[in-house]
């Protein structure tokens, strides 16, 4: 592996020094998405053992705290990558999903959106950092796009009257803001808050996967009992 892959990555206030426990806080907080993970597959065996493509959700959800503990432990370039994949892997496959479960649309329509929508995330950054050059936002920029994803999905969701998840997306878009402000701050408040407010970037996240994952779980129950086809 090449020795850049190795090179130390320092973002966060908690972390002092490189080594692998310099952000216990950080890195043990990444249990919440295995607990959410957890809660879902459980709500998953019990009521929707058919629904796979919400189980891959449950898998990659775990994944996340697993790619995210590895970055705030190892520290480096290869950990990066261990840590922001499965994110991705995760917006596009719920957006995916919302796209063919919730608003209806025919697997060639909603791969196109899907594809629609990751080349706007690919190409937001530069369109951000144009109209606002400097301002970064501690890094989290890159996540503007989901969030707008999921309030646009979610009142798309209720005016075609798909109120169950057309809420819980917009009260995953409201848990989701308050999580980036967390984030955003971080290294603006070493200096008060020597832990910094990373941390919180985890809890919420954790939050805001368990509210999609298990408003798939509920849409797709309901589907199945009234035999809607997908």
């Amino acid at each position: 592996m090449n020795p850049s892959w190795f090179q130390s990555i320092d973002s966060y206030c908690e972390r002092l020094d490189p080594s692998f426990w310099a952000e216990p806080v950080n890195a043990v907080s990444n249990g919440f998405f295995l607990l959410a993970a957890a809660d879902a597959f459980w709500t998953w065996k019990t009521k929707g053992r058919s629904d796979w493509p919400v189980l891959w959700l449950i898998i990659v959800a775990a994944i996340v705290g697993i790619g995210s503990f590895l970055f705030h432990t190892f520290a480096n370039r290869w950990s990066l990558l261990a840590d922001v994949l499965p994110i991705a892997v995760f917006i596009y496959s719920y957006f995916l999903l919302a796209m063919r479960r919730y608003l209806r649309l025919k697997i060639v329509p909603a791969i196109a959106v899907t594809l629609a929508f990751v080349a706007f995330n690919v190409s937001f950054g530069r369109l951000w950092f144009g109209l606002f050059p400097g301002v970064g936002l501690n890094g989290s920029v890159g996540y503007l796009p989901a969030l707008m994803a999921l309030a646009t999905v979610g009142s798309a969701c209720l005016l075609i009257g798909m109120k169950q998840p057309g809420r819980a997306l917009l009260w995953a878009a409201c848990v989701f803001s308050l999580s980036l402000f967390f984030r955003s701050i971080d290294s603006a408040v070493c200096s008060a808050l020597p832990l910094g407010t990373h941390a919180f970037w985890h809890m919420l996240n954790a939050l805001v996967l368990w509210i999609l994952m298990n408003a798939a779980l509920v849409r797709g129950s309901e589907e199945r009992l009234l035999h809607v086809p997908r």
